[in-house]
C-alpha cells in the first residue's frame, strides 16, 4: 500500500512550498485545474493540497469500508452478547490459574485450532 501512495503522490504535480508562499493564486488555479498537487520541501513531499471536490470524493470512497466494518463489529459484539458466550466468561473469570493452563493446552491441541 505504501509503494502505490508514493506512486500516487509521485504523479500529482508539485510545488515548493516557497512557491505555495510566494505564488498562491497561481497554484491554487493549477489545484483546482489538476485537483491536487504536492507541496513539498527541500525536495520531499510534505502535504497535498486538494480541490474540495476531489476531498469529497476521498471521503466518500472511504464511508463504504467504513461501514462494512461497522456490521462486521456489531455482528461480533451480538455474538459475544449471548447467553452462552456470558456464561463462558463468567466461568473463565470464575477459573483458577490451573483451570486456565488446562484450557489453554486443550485448546492448542484441538485440531479445530489447526
Amino acid at each position: 500500500m505504501a509503494s502505490s501512495v508514493s506512486d500516487l503522490i509521485s504523479s500529482l504535480p508539485s510545488v515548493s512550498a516557497t512557491e505555495v508562499k510566494n505564488e498562491f493564486a497561481s497554484v491554487w488555479d493549477r489545484m483546482v485545474s489538476e485537483g491536487a498537487v504536492t507541496v513539498t520541501r527541500h525536495e520531499k513531499p510534505k502535504a497535498v493540497l486538494l480541490s474540495i471536490e476531489r476531498f469529497e470524493e476521498l471521503i466518500k470512497s472511504s464511508q463504504p469500508a467504513l461501514d462494512q466494518l461497522t456490521a462486521e463489529f456489531d455482528t461480533l459484539l451480538s455474538k459475544m452478547q449471548s447467553p452462552k458466550s456470558r456464561k463462558a466468561m463468567a466461568a473463565a473469570f470464575k477459573a483458577t490459574p490451573a483451570n486456565l493452563g488446562k484450557s489453554a493446552v486443550a485448546a492448542a491441541k484441538s485440531p479445530k485450532r489447526r
